[in-house]
């Protein structure tokens, strides 16, 4: 049997929106890595062994910091923090109401704002941290009916670029993943013309696999890459080239 990491060695690590889907790749990349994992969920969900849930809201700061106060007494104060939670409200600008916007504003954006807030304060004891932003493809290339969605994955753009220059001289990276299209059941349920539609636009001409996505989060937040900061990654198979 292969021996299995210390405890004591791993990172802790924090995943927004880590019970399903590309959230819950990532902290399966990262606790496969030998790191202490926890993720944030908003309904009652289950998790693999070895993933610490924390139900929070990421739209209510005490909420957030209550998550936090748990994640800090089971693994320590988080190095590693994923924003991975958000919402989608599609629909053509016109149709598109104030409430549509400013809810994927405040969930997508200013929740990620209020996660980092938090976990910044562990990062800057300590000297050291990695924050890393899930955008979008959408946030670079801009798609019809994602005029909320595409504001708030762009705005995360900005976020990690301020803070890099903010933060990065005590040893505190971050980085934004930008995903395109991802074999995900939402995905798979689409009508098989849509699916062709979207996959003509793909220039390797296929889905990414969540854990495609997941293991270059992984990696933007090793020791390898701590000389990376402000960058913006695509996962896209070449879909928004340029943007």
């Amino acid at each position: 049997m292969a021996e299995q990491p210390a405890e004591s060695t791993g990172r802790s690590v924090l995943v927004t929106g880590g019970n399903r889907g590309i959230g819950l790749a990532i902290a399966k990349a990262f606790l496969a890595n030998g790191d202490k994992v926890a993720v944030t969920y908003r309904s009652e969900t289950t998790l693999p062994d070895g993933i610490l849930g924390v139900q929070a809201d990421v739209t209510d700061e005490q909420s957030i910091d209550a998550a936090f106060s748990a994640v800090e007494a089971a693994h320590g104060p988080v190095q590693v923090l994923v924003a991975n939670a958000g919402i989608t409200k599609d629909t053509l600008l016109m149709r598109m109401t104030e409430d549509d916007f400013s809810s994927v504003i405040d969930t997508n954006l200013t929740g990620s704002f209020r996660v980092i807030k938090r976990a910044c304060r562990g990062m800057m004891k300590l000297r050291k941290g990695r924050v890393v932003l899930i955008s979008s493809v959408s946030g670079l290339y801009g798609a019809p009916g994602q005029v909320n969605y595409a504001a708030s994955k762009a705005g995360l753009v900005g976020i990690a670029r301020s803070l890099t220059r903010e933060l990065g001289s005590r040893g505190i990276t971050a980085n934004v993943v930008a995903p395109g299209f991802v074999s995900t059941d939402m995905t798979a349920e689409l009508p098989a013309e849509t699916q062709k539609t979207y996959l003509a636009s793909i220039p390797v001409g296929r889905f990414a696999e969540a854990d495609e996505v997941a293991k270059v989060v992984r990696w933007i937040a090793s020791d390898e890459a701590a000389y990376i900061s402000g960058a913006v990654i695509p996962v896209d198979g070449g879909l928004g080239m340029g943007h």
